[in-house]
C-alpha cells in the first residue's frame, strides 16, 4: 500500500511539473496517443481537430489546465487540449523503438520503463487483465454528458 501512495504522489509531482513546464509562446509535444482539440476549455465544447503522440504544437496561451495550441502539421488548426497532455521536451514517435508500441513510448516518457513494470509485477497483487478490459471500455461524449444530466452531476468545463 505504502508503494502504491508513493507512486501516486511520484505522478502528481510529474504531472505538476509538465503543466509548470508549458507556457505561452512555446513549442511543445503531444504525450498522449491521441487528443481532441476542442473549441474552449469545455470537456463538451466542440471538436476541432485531433493531435497524436510525439506531434508538434505551438502554445499560444495557457488558462488553468488548459493549454490553447496551433498543430505544427496543420497551421490552421488551433484549439484547446488538457496542458497535462503536452510536453516540453521534444517526443519522436517513430511508430516502434525497439519493438516498442507508442502507448509504451508515452508511459516511458512519464518515467513508466521496464524496471517500474518488473517491480510492481513482484508484488504479484496486479491483475493485468482487469486493466486491459477496462481500457478496453469507450464511451461516447453523447452517453457520458446524458450520465452527466441525469446524474445531476457538475459538468466539469472549466
Amino acid at each position: 500500500m505504502k508503494k502504491l501512495i508513493g507512486f501516486s504522489i511520484l505522478i502528481l509531482a510529474i504531472t505538476g511539473l509538465a503543466l509548470a513546464q508549458v507556457a505561452r509562446g512555446q513549442n511543445a509535444w503531444v504525450s498522449a496517443r491521441t487528443v481532441t482539440l476542442k473549441s474552449s476549455t469545455g470537456f463538451f465544447a466542440s471538436n476541432r481537430g485531433t493531435v497524436s503522440y510525439g506531434d508538434q504544437v505551438s502554445v499560444l496561451q495557457v488558462s488553468g489546465k488548459w493549454a490553447e495550441v496551433r498543430t505544427a502539421r496543420t497551421p490552421a488548426i488551433t484549439g484547446w487540449m488538457p496542458a497535462a497532455n503536452l510536453s516540453s521536451r521534444r517526443i519522436i514517435a517513430s511508430g516502434t523503438a525497439g519493438g516498442a508500441s507508442a502507448s509504451e513510448l508515452a508511459l516511458a516518457g512519464k518515467g513508466f520503463d521496464r524496471d517500474v513494470e518488473n517491480a510492481y509485477r513482484a508484488d504479484g497483487n496486479l491483475n493485468y487483465a482487469d486493466v486491459d478490459r477496462t481500457e478496453a471500455i469507450t464511451v461516447t461524449a453523447d452517453q457520458l454528458l446524458r450520465f452527466i444530466t441525469e446524474g445531476r452531476l457538475a459538468r466539469g468545463d472549466n
